[in-house]
């Protein structure tokens, strides 16, 4: 028996023994707890007064901001929005006038895992300036193994109500820069968190080369060469970037090299050039059957059964005979196969699990 309080399960049984798992509650009320990144330690507890307060001072501008999404819904013409070939399209402009509030810059120094540091500020030319010292040296905390890093990224955008948005950069190919770098090698990162959680640290990064020197380089990388991450490792199974879904650009100095560095940048922009029909510059890996991975075995009855991946193993010699030992089915058939000399045997007892036996 559950029982629901204050948007809590409550399940006194042996397996939970009493304790209180998240209820499904109206979207308009829930906060998903983001199981990634680092806790804020400063975050100061608010009591359920003072935030209704809060929340009514900003009612106001955020129906305004609903209205004028309600407006450019009805006015707006799919047509006129698509990319003009060779045209670069603004995103971020950096200048005087930029608001480097819609930016965050970290580094290692700042969660006490490194000595690097790093800021975001105007140039005296009037352009965005990313400069910092990058340092490899090591905390003495027995914790940290490797140490260097600093970043700045843009905020995920947002639409009415706090509700999080993406940037739609559907009909493009090319990410375009316009840099004046120190000859360093830089890290781009596109953020790309999907839904689930197991999606939140999906990233997709490619290398900015930077030439020194006064003079400024423009940098066209198109988006088929970005090559997809998870916390920090880079996966398998590659996939072109889900140029619908992006929530976030930034720039890191990672490159293991000791000393100031400093990044002046222009703008960022897009472009779209038709010739280009690469998707993806990487092989898309799709495991043929019997390798690591699924495996479907069709039976002598309608469906199929799907083995773990750690049941399966390259295939020397694979066999099917009649389940003629096993009167707990009366059905299907037993997979039998040798590797490495040595004979396995499987049974199927029912039509999802498939269980080993000795030969």
């Amino acid at each position: 028996m559950y029982r629901f309080l204050s948007s809590k399960i409550i399940a006194p049984s042996i397996w939970s023994r009493g304790l209180n798992f998240p209820a499904v509650v109206p979207s308009s009320s829930f906060h998903e707890i983001r199981k990634s990144g680092y806790e804020d330690k400063n975050r100061k507890k608010v009591s359920p007064r003072q935030a209704i307060r809060d929340g009514l001072k900003e009612l106001k501008q955020e129906i305004k901001i609903w209205t004028e999404e309600v407006k450019e819904g009805y006015t707006f013409d799919p047509i006129m929005g698509m990319p003009l070939p060779g045209e670069v399209d603004i995103q971020w402009s950096f200048n005087e006038s930029t608001d480097f509030d819609n930016w965050v810059v970290t580094s290692d120094s700042d969660h006490d895992e490194g000595h690097s540091t790093s800021t975001l500020s105007v140039s005296p030319t009037g352009k965005g300036l990313f400069s910092g010292n990058l340092s490899t040296q090591l905390v003495r905390d027995g914790k940290v193994k490797r140490a260097g890093y600093c970043n700045f990224k843009s905020i995920r955008p947002q639409k009415s109500f706090k509700r999080d948005s993406f940037h739609d950069w559907n009909g493009y190919t090319h990410l375009v820069m316009r840099v004046r770098g120190d000859g360093r090698s830089y890290m781009i990162t596109l953020g790309t968190a999907g839904y689930f959680d197991v999606n939140w640290n999906d990233q997709f990064h490619f290398a900015l080369y930077t030439r020194g020197g006064p003079h400024w380089q423009i940098s066209k990388i198109p988006f088929s060469k970005f090559y997809m991450t998870s916390k920090g490792r880079i996966q398998d199974a590659q996939e072109p970037v889900p140029l619908n879904r992006i929530t976030s650009f930034g720039i890191t100095a990672c490159d293991k090299n000791n000393g100031p560095f400093r990044l002046e940048i222009d703008y960022v922009g897009l472009e779209r050039d038709p010739s280009h029909k690469e998707t993806s510059a990487y092989e898309q890996y799709k495991v043929p059957y019997f390798y690591a991975d699924n495996f479907n075995l069709r039976m002598g009855t309608p469906g199929l059964v799907n083995s773990q991946s750690r049941l399966m193993r390259p295939v020397v010699n694979l066999n099917y005979i009649p389940n003629n030992f096993n009167n707990q089915t009366g059905y299907g058939y037993v997979q039998q196969y040798s590797a490495a000399g040595v004979s396995y045997r499987y049974s199927i007892l029912s039509m999802n699990y498939i269980t080993p036996e000795p030969v």
